[in-house]
């Protein structure tokens, strides 16, 4: 074990050397897709094991669209369920609320207070307390293929979302390829959040007090910018039964000049074996609007916390504090960038992946968050359904979220 390693485990109170009373067998719950891959949350599992003798930890998958259920069909079994869980940051005013998730905001040192990013506490946070560690920090930025801006003669990437259409549109006339923008448009929660990016482009809000505002301004404009991007035909039809994975597939197959995607599609869209594209991928910050934004996101984080019902809860406090830690972020920062603001400067980060850094630093600043309303899993339902259909072209725009806001009313 080298120096720092050891000072690592020694700064976050995990036992060194010397067993538990008796052997402990932690049951932790991860997501399939985004971020960081299964293979690196088994190799973090796998040191952190090494490194307190005495206790195992358990690992189960699932896809996101399944992890909202699992923790709550968990918790409400009580005990036996898991001990730690990878949550969404729409989730924890529920959590909070339901008494799922174990208050940690004692176990958290002061001294990390400035040193992570303010966007990333927003993950963990409701009612003034704290349930869990940020642990993935992330938003949406806007992919671009290189090589087909150059063929069609465009010389950067689009600064605004007028200009993301004007250059889709001169792509599509030179049939350089047959759909331009591609986008995670499938009814789930991934529609949702390409939602969100656009309306904080627009300047608009879910609600304005306790009133729901995305039916105007801003909002509306978003929808109406997707609703438009299909009825050109620049943007992929499919794109409304897309998840974000369909999205990096037919990015790195060569069949868009532009996608919106999460962090984890740099690396994958840049790898030879399993991209037609590696090489030729360019990251920005998602466009703005003009006299409105300089750029837009939306935060998608997500964080790891203990349920109440754990029977191991130090023990699995020092996973999560273990896995969250900045030496053990930047060692796997290719598929997901750290927590911690100093990471950013650090070469084990930057290196290879200097783009994507760069846009990270401008859109870290501006995520504008999701609804943290205890209610949020049925106003997203709401939502999507709305949002489909004036995708599918059921209704207008306004019609679909006119009917959105009559419902979402309640929630708030």
């Amino acid at each position: 074990m080298n120096a720092t390693m050891k000072a690592l485990i020694l700064s976050l109170g995990l036992t060194l050397g010397s067993a538990a009373a008796a052997p402990v067998t932690l049951t932790a719950l991860f997501m399939k897709q985004a971020a960081y891959s299964e293979a690196d949350i088994q190799s973090m599992v796998k040191a952190f094991e090494a490194r307190t003798p005495g206790v195992t930890v358990k690992l189960e998958f699932v896809p996101y669209e399944a992890l909202h259920d699992k923790i709550v069909s968990a918790a409400s079994a009580g005990a036996g369920g898991y001990d730690v869980i990878l949550y969404d940051v729409i989730w924890p005013t529920e959590f909070a609320k339901n008494g799922f998730l174990e208050d940690v905001t004692p176990r958290i040192p002061a001294s990390d207070n400035a040193k992570v990013f303010a966007g990333a506490w927003k993950t963990v946070e409701a009612g003034g307390k704290r349930y869990g560690m940020p642990w993935i920090l992330d938003t949406k930025y806007l992919y671009y293929n290189k090589d087909i801006l150059k063929r069609a003669g465009i010389a950067a990437p689009p600064r605004t979302w007028d200009e993301l259409i004007k250059q889709a549109a001169i792509i599509k006339a030179k049939k350089l390829v047959t759909y331009p923008l591609v986008w995670s448009w499938s009814q789930a929660e991934a529609l949702v959040c390409d939602y969100t990016t656009l309306l904080s482009a627009y300047g608009g809000s879910f609600y304005k007090g306790s009133a729901p505002a995305f039916n105007t301004g801003g909002g509306l404009k978003a929808l109406q910018f997707m609703s438009d991007s299909l009825k050109s035909g620049l943007s992929n039809p499919n794109s409304r039964e897309y998840l974000e994975e369909d999205v990096r597939k037919s990015f790195s197959n060569g069949e868009a000049a532009f996608a919106l995607n999460w962090t984890y599609m740099y690396a994958l869209a840049n790898d030879p074996k399993q991209s037609k594209v590696a090489g030729k991928v360019g990251v920005v910050p998602a466009p703005g609007v003009a006299g409105v934004s300089t750029a837009s996101a939306m935060n998608g984080s997500m964080a790891l916390g203990i349920p109440t019902g754990s029977a191991h809860k130090d023990e699995a406090w020092n996973l999560i504090r273990y896995m969250t830690s900045q030496p053990v972020q930047e060692k796997y920062a290719k598929l997901s960038l750290p927590i911690w603001k100093a990471s950013y400067a650090s070469p084990a980060v930057t290196r290879g992946q200097e783009d994507l850094v760069k846009a990270a630093k401008v859109s870290l600043g501006v995520m504008l968050p999701r609804p943290t309303i205890a209610q949020y899993p049925q106003l997203s339902t709401v939502l999507q359904t709305s949002l489909q259909k004036a995708l599918l072209g059921s209704q207008t725009p306004q019609q679909a979220l006119d009917d959105a806001a009559k419902t979402a009313a309640r929630f708030r």
